[in-house]
């Protein structure tokens, strides 16, 4: 069922309430301190050579093993996402499971790029037979460990993996995300700045590929929009504090702040109220990594109407929610729990295109599954499809998929959301754009 990929286009993103142009190009982040020094990593996946796996045979029976994060700087995002991908699971297993047999689930903490557990993870999902593997979150984390788990000849899903360096990472095939690269959670973000007025920009992210490199887009894209970055600060998300840092971009006094960090944003926030330019005097931009619930955090009025948020992904609808709810009804949060749910779907339904519950050869018909067939939005669905010999193109709770053939998604939204004074946040509006083969190679 392998297919050729059409050439897209970069497209007209859609915005709820406006119309909002986004454009890609193929970006590499130069930071390896998060996965050493790898080879792995090329300017051009032409210089990839493709691993064979003849000894990875499947036994039959479809074993999702989930890398995703229960502690570290990450863990907010854990809970829609094991909850997404376990919904999944239930939803094969009841439509008869995958090549005729349940479904089964391994789950594992990738912890955080400061905390070596990710590895051990992976390691005992090798053990217990997985055949693919859902995460991991972060992106530092992935790095650490995607060739361990594409060397073993299975696959890799994450659902919030962002980095451009997977764009052209050689992984043999193997490696899928459901999450957009960078590039256009930048172009987003800037856009979104540069129409709330702002012609000044302060910059501070962590040390890590994801930090530095959506650091990156934000500037390139707000300095094409003819504003400024008067200052761009990289920290150590393990620092004791952070007022030389908050001191260093109040000196350059920009009209507004982005903030691109994981957990340390606890710390950081209060330190910009501390030295008097916090989201009472800024306009304050947060991202996906730190976009979360600080109602229990931060004192009320901390946040509120000068601080968003961008998101990579689709909100979650109501119908998903309540289908989260049967698995996990404590949920508050459901950041990339659609692009779990989905990536779990799309290895599901790639095995039964294969025939195969091997990595490598479902890792084959997953660009296929994703696009140009028979418009399917169910598991159940889209297998009585494939059962009667159909091509199909399953667009679930995240919308279109559309793989290329480098594992990025064709199709992707970005969402931009409001704080509250309370310190939750809600949904503004979400701009689709599209990603050219020739943008990310």
């Amino acid at each position: 069922m392998n297919r050729p990929t059409k050439k897209l286009r970069l497209g007209t993103a859609i915005a709820v309430g406006a119309v909002l142009a986004l454009g890609a190009s193929c970006g590499s982040d130069n930071d390896d301190s998060a996965s050493g020094d790898n080879d792995n990593k090329k300017s051009s996946s032409e210089d990839c050579k493709v691993k064979d796996f003849p000894d990875v045979k499947g036994d039959g029976t479809f074993t999702v093993g989930t890398l995703l994060p229960q502690t570290g700087s990450l863990a907010f995002l854990g809970p829609p996402e094991f909850a997404a991908v376990e919904l999944a699971v239930n939803d094969m297993n009841a439509a008869g499971g995958v090549l005729d047999k349940k479904v089964k689930l391994v789950n594992s903490d990738s912890g955080d790029a400061q905390n070596p557990i990710a590895s051990q993870s992976v390691d005992s999902l090798i053990n217990k037979k997985a055949d693919v593997v859902l995460g991991a979150a972060s992106s530092s984390v992935s790095l650490l460990v995607i060739d361990k788990i594409t060397s073993e000849g299975m696959v890799e899903m994450s659902p919030a993996n962002t980095s451009d360096q997977f764009s052209t990472y050689c992984d043999s095939g193997l490696y899928f995300r459901t999450a957009p690269p960078d590039t256009l959670q930048g172009r987003v973000l800037a856009d979104t700045i540069i129409e709330d007025g702002n012609a000044t920009v302060g910059i501070m992210a962590l040390q890590d590929a994801y930090g530095t490199g959506l650091a990156d887009h934000v500037e390139e894209n707000v300095t094409a929009a003819n504003a400024e970055v008067v200052e761009k600060v990289i920290y150590d998300p393990k620092a004791p504090s952070y007022s030389t840092e908050v001191s260093t971009i109040k000196a350059k006094d920009p009209e507004a702040i982005v903030l691109i960090g994981f957990d340390e944003t606890k710390k950081i926030i209060p330190e910009l109220v501390k030295q008097g330019i916090g989201p009472d005097t800024k306009k304050i931009y947060l991202v996906d990594g730190n976009l979360s619930d600080f109602s229990k955090d931060f004192e009320a009025g901390t946040m509120g109407p000068n601080v968003k948020g961008s998101l990579p992904g689709v909100a979650a609808t109501g119908e998903l929610k309540k289908k989260l709810a049967t698995v996990n009804p404590k949920l508050k949060d459901w950041s990339y729990a659609a692009e779990s749910y989905d990536g779990t779907v799309l290895m599901g339904l790639a095995a039964i295109a294969a025939e195969s519950d091997a990595g490598p050869a479902l890792a084959k018909e997953l660009v296929g599954v994703s696009r140009d067939g028979t418009k399917c939005t169910t598991f159940k669905e889209c297998k009585d499809l494939l059962a009667d010999g159909e091509d199909i193109d399953y667009d679930g709770f995240s919308g279109p998929v559309d793989f290329l053939p480098n594992g990025d998604p064709g199709t992707a939204y970005i969402g931009i959301y409001q704080y509250k004074p309370d310190g939750t946040y809600e949904f503004v509006k979400a701009s689709q754009g599209e990603i050219s083969a020739d943008d990310v190679s």
